[in-house]
Order: structure tokens, then C-alpha cells, then sequence
């Protein structure tokens, strides 16, 4: 990473852990690796996420169902779906300081493609090869065991003595998207949902990475919020093309800067699949997934169909057939949006003492909207009245009251976790009834009337 790309990664991780955004896991305890919780303000920006997400897929489209499925399954629909075989990325450990990498990583950073499809003899092959480019991340030094499969399913006792009765173990789920399709027969027999149609969730997933790094975005715990589509064989590619277009839209939504998204087409796809893109992101480190879009053929259904011995085939009324539908996906990582709304979001204004953060995020995504002073906070008048002004609007929106330091370092504050308009009650109010809102991009303050206030924050919080 770049000298000026790693001062932005580190003080957009500094500004996290300071502002209550992003907290380590465990942290009086010394922390847990890749494991990271959601402060205060973390959570609110993660649930203005979430509701994004699920108002764009659920609420506003007829054709789209909501999910919650549980984070334990049986462990058939890991078989089923390939991840007890076929999930796991290949492991390479040094020899001198025994540090775990991933060796396709290792190698995608001196420009050499190991993809999912190769075994890991080829990856050997080119890993050591190409010895003389590559060394530890961790010492530095170029003395490499043979690189080997890790599954990166978590496995768990629960409900069972393995060592007693030789009981396959439970996992935690990898992903959430196999809750969706073992569900899907479920959903058509108790809803009036006909193809094509969707399911949606919002869920936990659990990884055993062998080096997570680079904060929230990649981590061993982490929250996916994904949308399997049921489609006819035949229009597949179609409504492909139109969920492309809808996700690209959706990010544009949340007020990322075009310049810093963009797709890549995947080069080398699993063997089921028939096209697959990314929306990235430029990160810190570069351009990155932040969401992948599939479209998956029938390859899902068909497996829990054979496994599980239920007919998973659906009933076309209309083409008077019956076939196992196709899927298109999208999928996209709670903590990889988080970061990337900051990382875009961050900006430093004016220098020396007048120097400022500034969170200009999207106004629907700020975890508070409206942030209300005292201009003096030891003037019992002022804490009344703005008081009173903090609790009348806080029915409708989310508020922030702050009667501490002075006036200057609490707008700092505010700017900090992005808030767009605080409001400051003055001597002025006391005599005729109005406040000053400051917006935050541009830093203009208007006199508004406290009557008028709501109706005034309402239509600005809109635009």
C-alpha cells in the first residue's frame, strides 16, 4: 500500500475507534483477531445500511420476499451445496516465523493468477516457481512449507458428542445464501410468489480465513446481505442484466463518487456458473470487491434437490412445464459497505487550528441527523430552551443533544461522524423564537424559525 493510501486507511481506522464507529473485539482482553464490534455510532450507520438495502429489494419490489434463516443447518446442505470439498483457499505457511498466508494472495500481488479452478499441485507449481518474487509478509524471509487445502467452514459441537458416537460436526454458516434456497420450497408453498420472484436476507456468516486483514473488510465474523432471484431457464441472462443495472443504481444511491466504483468481469468462473461480476471499490489498497453479482444456473437448487431426495422442480402454469429454476444473485458484506461509505466519505478541510474532518456521507446513511447546542453551557436559559428543542424533535429524527466545550469543538464533533445540521439556541431565540442551523458540506447557517423547523429539516434531510 502507497505511503498516501496507507495515511488514509489509518486515519479512517483511527477515526472509527475514536469516534465510536468500529471498536476491536475483546479489546480489554487484547483484542480477537479479524473479530471487530459496532460502537454507537457504528450500529446506527450499519442499520441505515441495512434498511437501504432492504427498502431497495423489499419493500419497494412486489416480486421480492424477506428471509431470516437460522445460522445452523444440518450439515447436508454443506455437502449438498460443495463446502465441505470444495471451500477453502490454499494455505502456505513460513518456515522461519510460521506466519499463515494465503498463496493465491501471495501470488496476486506480483501480478500471478492462481484461480479457484486450479488443484493445489498446480498452485504448488507456480507459487514455488516463482520463489524469487515472493516472500513473507510476516519476516521477510523465503523458506515456504508445501501449500495446502484449508476449509474455511467453522465447525461446532452443538448438539452432538462427536467423540462419543462419531456424529458428523454442526458448522457455523459460511455464507447465507444456502439458507435462501433450502427455504425457496417453503416460500412458494406458503406464499402467492410465482416466477419470477426473489428472496432476500440479511444475516451472519462466519469464516475461518487464514489472513484476514485490511480492518473490516475482510473478517472472520461478518454480515452478508444477499438476494437469490428465481428465474426461468430461458430469461436468466435477461434478468441478469437488469439486476447489473439495479445494484450499480443502488450504490450510486448512497452517494459513493463515481470514480471510486467500478465492474470487473470475473475471468475464470466456477464450473456452474455462467457470468459473474464485481462492483469495486477503490479502497485504500486499491480497487477491491465490494459486491458480487451471479448468475448461478440451476447448479444450487438441483444439488439440494439430489441430496435432501425433495423435488425442487417448479410448476409453470403459464408455459405448462416444469423445470429447476436458475438463480441470479447479488451479495454483498455489511462491513465492506461500512468501510467503504467512510473511506469515500472522509475529507480534511483548512489547516492549523482551523483544520477539520469531516464525514460528508450521504444524509439518508448519517447516524445522526441532527445534533442540538446551548450556545452557552452554563446559562440555565439556553439548556432549557434548547432542551426543549432537542425533545420536540426527536419523535422524528435522530438527534444528538451536546452541551459540552465549547461551541467550535462541538461542531468538530459533529463534522467527525458526519452529522448534517446542528442547531444552535442563542440569546436571539429567547426573544424571537428562532435558531441557527449550520449545514455541515458547506458550512452555511440560517436563522429558522423553531416553528418551521421540522418542516425545514424534513425537506432538506430529502434531498
Amino acid at each position: 500500500m502507497a505511503k498516501e493510501s496507507q495515511n488514509i486507511f489509518d486515519k479512517v481506522v483511527s477515526l472509527c475507534k475514536r469516534r465510536g464507529f468500529v471498536f476491536p473485539s475483546s479489546e480489554i482482553y487484547g483484542g480477537y483477531t479479524a473479530i471487530y464490534d459496532y460502537g454507537p455510532y457504528g450500529v446506527l450507520l450499519q442499520n441505515n445500511v441495512k434498511n437501504a438495502w432492504w427498502n431497495n429489494y423489499v419493500k419497494m419490489r412486489d416480486d421480492i420476499v424477506g428471509l431470516d434463516s437460522s445460522i445452523f443447518m444440518n450439515p447436508k446442505v454443506w455437502h449438498a451445496s460443495g463446502h465441505i470439498k470444495g471451500f477453502s483457499d490454499p494455505l502456505v505457511e513460513c518456515k522461519k516465523c510460521h506466519s499463515r498466508n494465503r498463496a493465491d494472495k501471495m501470488l496476486e500481488e506480483i501480478g500471478v493468477v492462481a484461480d479457484e479452478k486450479m488443484d493445489i499441485e498446480q498452485i504448488n507449481e507456480i507459487f514455488f516457481n516463482n520463489l524469487d518474487k515472493i516472500k513473507c509478509p510476516n519476516c521477510g524471509k523465503k523458506d515456504f512449507t508445501k501449500i495446502k487445502k484449508f476449509n474455511l467452514l467453522v465447525k461446532s459441537n452443538l448438539g452432538n458428542y462427536t467423540d462419543e458416537i462419531g456424529e458428523e460436526p454442526s458448522y457455523l454458516r459460511g455464507e447465507t445464501c444456502q439458507g435462501i434456497y433450502v427455504n425457496y420450497k417453503s416460500v412458494l408453498d406458503s406464499t402467492r410468489v410465482k416466477i419470477p420472484f426473489g428472496i432476500a436476507q440479511i444475516g451472519k456468516a462466519f469464516r475461518n480465513e487464514i489472513t484476514a486483514r485490511k480492518f473490516v473488510f475482510r473478517t472472520r465474523e461478518f454480515e452478508q446481505m444477499e438476494m437469490q432471484y428465481f428465474t426461468r431457464p430461458e430469461d436468466e441472462m435477461k434478468e441478469y442484466e437488469k439486476l447489473k443495472e439495479e445494484r450499480w443504481n443502488f450504490f450510486a444511491s448512497l452517494g459513493f463518487k463515481k470514480n471510486n466504483l467500478r465492474w470487473k468481469k470475473h475471468d475464470n468462473l466456477v464450473f456452474y456458473a455462467k457470468e459473474a461480476y464485481d462492483i469495486e471499490f477503490k479502497f485504500p489498497w486499491g480497487f477491491d470487491e465490494l459486491e458480487g453479482v451471479h448468475a448461478r444456473g440451476n447448479y444450487d437448487l438441483s444439488q439440494h434437490s439430489k441430496y435432501s431426495g425433495v423435488d425442487l422442480s417448479y410448476n409453470d402454469i403459464e408455459l405448462n412445464k416444469k423445470y429447476i429454476p436458475h438463480v441470479i444473485e447479488s451479495s454483498v458484506g455489511v462491513g465492506r459497505i461500512i468501510f467503504a461509505l467512510l473511506v469515500d466519505a472522509y475529507n480534511e478541510e483548512g489547516e492549523g487550528k482551523e483544520k477539520r474532518i469531516v464525514l460528508k456521507i450521504d444524509k439518508k446513511l448519517a447516524p445522526i441527523k441532527i445534533a442540538v447546542f446551548p450556545l452557552l453551557s452554563n446559562k440555565p436559559e439556553l439548556l432549557e430552551k434548547s432542551k426543549e428543542v432537542y425533545t420536540s424533535l426527536k419523535p422524528n429524527f435522530f438527534c444528538e443533544y451536546d452541551g459540552s466545550g465549547n461551541i467550535g469543538k462541538r461542531y468538530r464533533r459533529q463534522d467527525e461522524i458526519g452529522t448534517p445540521y446542528c442547531i444552535t439556541v442563542d440569546f436571539d431565540t429567547l426573544k424571537d423564537n428562532t435558531v441557527t442551523v449550520r449545514e455541515r458540506d458547506t458550512m452555511n447557517q440560517e436563522r429558522i424559525d423553531i416553528n418551521k423547523l421540522e418542516e425545514y429539516l424534513s425537506s432538506n434531510l430529502k434531498k
